[in-house]
Parts: structure tokens; C-alpha cells; sequence
């Protein structure tokens, strides 16, 4: 029996089509979500009834309002893995400059869900609410080696795209590379989403010891020199030991973290 209510369902993915492109008209809207104009006009309205849709009178087009932002921020605070990685971010953030994420699973994409900045200004293919690959970089790799194995197969199997010359996109040499992580649970990742960058990361536990997010460090390539990997590896494990008792997880190997 489907229990799924269509008007919700369809509300949502408009709200999902908003936050992906903002400032879009009806037309737009119809096209990226495959409902009727007329459908999606009567959804905005509503939404913009509740507050959670702003509409441009001018420009005749809608973005995301206050409530949808209010909502976004009580989720954050009430997510346990992300109230006990922040204070861990902030700090690894703190000592080694670079930027430090979290990625979560959604379906076939990584989602970036948290970002604290490093001090120096750098830019990363990482935005909070921005979807990319499994395949690259060193976050979503960590995601695509604990997904379950019809996701990681599925993934394999598709036609992989190439970020930068350094992206891998070979099948076997994709297999090799999460045998090591599921082996080590850590992964280094050079250049493979953006050019001159370095990224660290690992594999973070819910309370059911499920990998639940991939927490990364990634910077400029001369704030993560050979010598100093080693120990900025070693504080992100010890960060996520700290984040994986904080959200009750157990019989994990932390000797991996």
C-alpha cells in the first residue's frame, strides 16, 4: 500500500527545485519538476500563503522566504551528528586553515550539509546545499565506499564524469580505491573536483554504527604539504572519535578513525 500523500510530495519537490534554482518562473519550474504550470502555479501559492515562497512581482519569479530558512536552521539544530561535528569543525578549522565539511548520501549524489571556512579564502567545489558526485573528491569517495553495494555498482556502471585531469573515472581503479577505504577508513584525494586542492576525509557513525556523513579537511595544496598530512590526518580521526561517542555510536574500530 502507498502511504505517499501527492500534494505533499509535490510541494516538496518544488521546494527542492526552488532551492536548486532560485529566482525561477512558472515555465521554469514546470520544466524541472514535470508538473502542470497550472499545478505549480497553485503550489506557490500556497507555499507563498505560508510563508515559505517569495514571489517577485516584477520579474514574476519565486525563491525561497523565511519560513523555508527557519526551517533549514531548527533542522541543523536539531541534527545530533551536526550539533557534536560543529565544535570539531570549528577547531580543526581553526588549526590548520583549510576548510572543513560534511557530506551526506542522497541517493546517487554527495550533499554537502555543513562547511566551516578555513582562514584563508580559497575556493572549493563544496557548498552547503550543493550536490555532486560520488565517484571524486575525498568526502564523496568515503560516502560511495560505504553506500550499499547496488549504489556503489550502479555508480561504477554509469558514465563518470571527469572534474579535472585528475578525477577518477576508470571502474577498476575506482574498485581498488574503495577497497583501501573500507580497508583503512581514511582517504587522500588530490585535484580530483577542483585544481590545486587536497582533501582528507573519513567516515562518520550514527548511533546505529551506520556510516551516516563523510567529514573532509580540504585546502590549497601548500596548506596540506606532504609532512603535514600525517598529522592532520591524525587530529580528523581524533575528531571523529569525539563526534562518534557524542552521537552514541558503538562497536566501531576507532584504531580506523
Amino acid at each position: 500500500m502507498n502511504y505517499t500523500i501527492s500534494a505533499v510530495d509535490r510541494a516538496l519537490l518544488l521546494l527542492e527545485a526552488l532551492a536548486d534554482s532560485p529566482d525561477s518562473g512558472v515555465s521554469e519550474l514546470a520544466v524541472k519538476t514535470g508538473l502542470t504550470k497550472t499545478l505549480i502555479f497553485r503550489l506557490l501559492y500556497t507555499l507563498e500563503e505560508r510563508g515559505f515562497v517569495s514571489k517577485d512581482t516584477v520579474r514574476r519569479t519565486y525563491t525561497l522566504s523565511w519560513r523555508a530558512m527557519i526551517l533549514g536552521d531548527q533542522a541543523r539544530r536539531q541534527s545530533k551528528l551536526l550539533s557534536a561535528a560543529e565544535p570539531q569543525m570549528v577547531e580543526l578549522s581553526r588549526v590548520t586553515g583549510c576548510n572543513v565539511s560534511i557530506q551526506i548520501r542522497d541517493g546517487m549524489n554527495s550533499v554537502t550539509v555543513a562547511l566551516q571556512r578555513g582562514t584563508q579564502e580559497q575556493h572549493i567545489f563544496a557548498e552547503i546545499g550543493r550536490r555532486g558526485p560520488l565517484h571524486a573528491g575525498g568526502g564523496p569517495k568515503v560516502l560511495l565506499s560505504y553506500a550499499p553495494e547496488d549504489i556503489r555498482e550502479a555508480i561504477l556502471a554509469s558514465d563518470l564524469a571527469r572534474f579535472t585531469p585528475a578525477t577518477m573515472i576508470e571502474p577498476d581503479r575506482l574498485r581498488e580505491a574503495i577497497s583501501a577505504i573500507q580497508r583503512d577508513g581514511w582517504v587522500m584525494s588530490e585535484g580530483e573536483l577542483d585544481h590545486s586542492t587536497y582533501s582528507i576525509a573519513i567516515p562518520i557513525y550514527d548511533s546505529s554504527s551506520q556510516v551516516a556523513a563523510a567529514m573532509a579537511i580540504t585546502g590549497k595544496t601548500d596548506l596540506l604539504p606532504p609532512e603535514k598530512r600525517g598529522h592532520v590526518l591524525d587530529l580528523l580521526r581524533e575528531a571523529g572519535v569525539q563526534i562518534t561517542r557524542l552521537v552514541g555510536a558503538h562497536a566501531i574500530n576507532t584504531a580506523r578513525l
